[in-house]
């Protein structure tokens, strides 16, 4: 069996206003190839920005690869590494009996995730990381030019 792919993925969301008009950046890289997503939503959270790049990042792969996943979002972090496993256990609940946030798109990362076996960094958003500032950049140019109809992630094109 020959060895996965190594992709390194950078992703970022953006919000002006929380809720707000939101975008997502990403940048994707395989050997000497690049890739960059984004996309802007009219009203949205940062926290749904900061899954639907990651998600989006995912969707372009048509293989199983070894992932070196960097993002500045604890969130996204987190729920994959400490909550995930719990939210599953109890039905997508959280600790204190709550309905989980975002569900569909923690459900959508989920099974996005089994494909590919992912090591998750987190370096701080803002302090000079040249990948984390560009996937910020396009982040929030796509916020500040959302598309011109109301999204769901459904409609992402990224997302199809």
């Amino acid at each position: 069996m020959a060895p996965k792919k190594e992709v390194f993925v950078y992703t970022d969301g953006s919000c002006l206003g929380n809720p707000g008009p939101g975008g997502y950046g990403v940048v994707m890289r395989y050997k000497s190839y690049e890739k960059k997503l984004s996309c802007g939503y009219r009203h949205t959270t940062n926290n749904r920005m900061e899954l639907l790049a990651v998600i989006a990042a995912l969707r372009c792969l048509t293989e199983s690869c070894l992932i070196q996943l960097t993002t500045d979002s604890q969130y996204v972090k987190q729920g994959i590494e400490s909550w995930l496993a719990g939210w599953k256990r109890r039905n997508w609940r959280t600790a204190q009996g709550t309905a989980v946030k975002n569900i569909e798109l923690w459900q959508a990362l989920d099974k996005l995730t089994a494909a590919h076996d992912i090591h998750w960094h987190w370096v701080k958003g803002h302090a000079g990381h040249a990948d984390n500032e560009e996937c910020d950049r396009l982040a929030r140019s796509a916020a500040s030019q959302p598309l011109d109809e109301l999204l769901s992630d459904d409609t992402d094109p990224h997302l199809q």
